[in-house]
């Protein structure tokens, strides 16, 4: 007597389920810009002619072209053709943004983590940017290290002027990553920075270790750089908390 057919175990699977127009949309022109077949500058055919070549009506398209812009991947403007983004890693990072802001005010012990990596990221970058910084580089360092001085008595500016500082050292690392992540790192600290009344006074510190710095930058002294990195960095962790002190 045959047996009845049985579903083999483990064939667990999820239903299938149906697509929203807008979605499939989304997922074709996607392909179309990672195939090539869209390059950045390019401009994306008009609404009529995506409808007539996907065959959908105009709210799919519009939804699909709307998730496009949303992701940084196309730029709609009133008045112009719609066109297909210059790729880089600052579009990656600006989908994260405010991901990474709720994640740090949700929960405050993320910061320590953040101050963390931090150090850990710029220890390295300096020395990156030991062996890879121009007379150009040097200058703009001196130049903002000068801009931080006339800012010691305006606390907004004077911490302005130092994520700017850290951020041209990543700059000059010449690697674009390093520099994206940097400044994106560096813009999310700046939510929690509180001056801090014991700091007072240290300003003459940060510009003495900011000058130093960029004195071993120029001579290429690596090592130094890192080292200074680290001491600096340890003692400007008190200025990001989430509380008042």
């Amino acid at each position: 007597m045959a047996k009845n057919p049985t579903t083999p175990s483990g064939f667990d699977v999820a239903p299938i389920t149906r697509q929203k127009l807008s979605d499939q949309v989304f997922d074709r022109l996607w392909e179309m810009i990672v195939s090539g077949d869209l390059k950045p500058g390019d401009i994306i055919p008009s609404e009529r002619k995506l409808m007539e070549k996907f065959g959908v009506g105009r709210p799919a398209v519009r939804e699909a072209l709307q998730m496009l812009a949303n992701k940084g991947v196309i730029t709609i403007s009133h008045g112009e053709r719609t066109r297909v983004n210059e790729f880089s890693a600052n579009i990656a990072l600006d989908q994260v943004d405010d991901i990474a802001k709720l994640l740090l005010s949700a929960e405050p012990s993320n910061l320590e983590h953040l101050k963390q990596v931090r150090k850990i990221l710029e220890a390295g970058l300096v020395r990156v940017a030991a062996a890879n910084c121009t007379e150009d580089d040097i200058r703009t360092l001196r130049d903002l290290v000068d801009a931080q001085r006339r800012q010691t008595k305006n606390q907004k500016g004077f911490i302005e002027t130092d994520i700017a500082f850290h951020t041209a050292i990543a700059n000059a690392t010449r690697n674009p990553l390093l520099q994206a992540v940097t400044h994106a790192m560096l813009t999310w600290l700046f939510e929690y920075y509180k001056p801090l009344l014991h700091w007072s006074g240290r300003e003459n510190t940060t510009l003495m270790e900011h000058e130093k710095l960029v004195d071993f930058l120029e001579a290429g002294d690596a090592d130094s750089a890192a080292a200074l990195m680290r001491e600096h960095l340890d003692r400007s962790d008190p200025l990001y908390t989430t509380t008042l002190t």
